[in-house]
């Protein structure tokens, strides 16, 4: 449960830089999904906002830095990475590319440009400058105007998404399952693989990546189940909290339905080919991933969707990036880089939105705020795709 996890560190941090080390650290048992990771900080770092005088934007900012961006780089346990590899492996056979899509991927991660950029900038904002400073002073003179405010803690008890008041403060029913399908995770990679590899390392990129994390959840899932079920949980509770985070899932796997269907019709009719000969024929292979993260970012900051825009560009990045003799990993990272950067920018993101809820941040001037570092990520990375274009081939 989030709310144990939250009484554990709420009362042992002290400091504002204690609380960023703790923002940093808990990318650790986090990794697995944004919006998981925010509603379990964000509400900890609400409360402790209050009692730290903390600046409320530079917490949403550091937040957000360690979300997506990490998740985007993380090879195991996320649903993330089964999402990466399907439309990976869905645009390596358009062209005729037979390597693993796993491997791929795996390869294609040091690509990811932004993530490692921003998180640089995120470390900067975190330990070595301020950030919404003249937003600070508005939430200081609003806790004067609320004469609760200072009891952070038990604000907590209406997070957007937190926990139930009534919920035990157990942090081991939130931790054990996380170690839990982290290491079957690596355990069912490696066991999967290892027949048919030379090496440990090797097994993992032989394994079938969906299936192994498939099995993982549902070994774990079971596993929960019966762990909470010997604590006094009623079943018809677990069972309606199960429905119900299921429920949650739904606009996001309408909206997959949807790309994924989008991308098979354009991909039937010929799109990516059409482009990749008409429109970026006279592109130099040194700016075809330059341009590939320029135009996935743009795309991604309007509809706020890094599984949207890797589903759309992916067939045309590898598609590209096959013609243009560009390199196949740095094409496909700068396309998970470009979608990256929307879900981090953009005001439409529902990692932003879920954010602002927990932390009544105004979602606009929030966005607005935090544009100008993402703008500068953003340029960085350019640069460093130009650099590698000219090196890798």
């Amino acid at each position: 449960m989030i709310k144990g996890f939250v009484h554990l560190v709420g009362r042992k941090v002290k400091t504002e830089r204690s609380a960023m080390i703790l923002t940093w650290l808990t990318t650790i048992g986090t990794f697995s999904d944004p919006d998981f990771r925010i509603v379990t900080i964000a509400p900890i770092m609400k409360a402790l906002k209050q009692r730290l005088n903390m600046s409320t934007q530079k917490i949403g900012f550091v937040i957000e830095a360690t979300s997506n961006p990490v998740v985007a780089l993380v090879p195991v346990a996320t649903a993330f990475v089964g999402y990466m590899v399907s439309i990976t492996g869905t645009a390596l056979k358009h062209v005729g590319i037979t390597d693993a899509p796993y491997s791929v991927y795996i390869r294609s991660i040091p690509c990811n440009f932004f993530s490692f950029v921003i998180l640089i900038v995120g470390f900067y904002y975190s330990f070595f400058r301020n950030f919404g400073n003249d937003w600070k002073d508005k939430d200081k003179d609003k806790d004067k105007q609320n004469p609760n405010a200072q009891q952070g803690e038990e604000d907590l008890q209406e997070c957007y998404r937190a926990f139930e008041k009534d919920a035990p403060s157990k942090p081991w029913n939130l931790l054990i399952p996380l170690i839990m399908v982290l290491a079957l995770t690596i355990f069912l990679s490696w066991w999967d693989g290892h027949a048919l590899a030379s090496n440990f390392f090797d097994a993992f990129l032989k394994a079938d990546a969906l299936g192994v994390m498939l099995e993982a959840v549902f070994i774990t899932l079971i596993v929960a189940l019966v762990f909470f079920l010997l604590q006094g949980f009623s079943m018809a509770k677990l069972v309606t909290h199960f429905v119900k985070g299921g429920n949650e899932l739904l606009s996001v796997i309408i909206m997959l339905a949807l790309i994924w269907a989008l991308s098979a019709v354009s991909e039937d009719l010929g799109f990516s080919k059409y482009i990749a000969s008409n429109v970026f024929i006279w592109i130099p292979h040194a700016f075809v991933a330059p341009a590939l993260f320029l135009l996935g970012g743009l795309i991604s900051y309007f509809i706020g969707s890094s599984w949207g825009t890797w589903g759309l560009l992916m067939p045309l990045g590898v598609t590209l990036a096959h013609q243009s003799g560009t390199n196949i990993y740095l094409a496909i990272g700068a396309v998970f880089a470009s979608g990256t950067f929307g879900a981090f920018a953009s005001p439409l993101s529902d990692n932003t939105v879920t954010l602002c809820t927990i932390l009544e941040l105004p979602v606009i001037e929030y966005a607005h705020l935090k544009l100008k570092p993402a703008l500068i990520a953003a340029g960085l990375t350019t640069v460093l795709f130009v650099i590698a274009s000219v090196f890798l081939h």
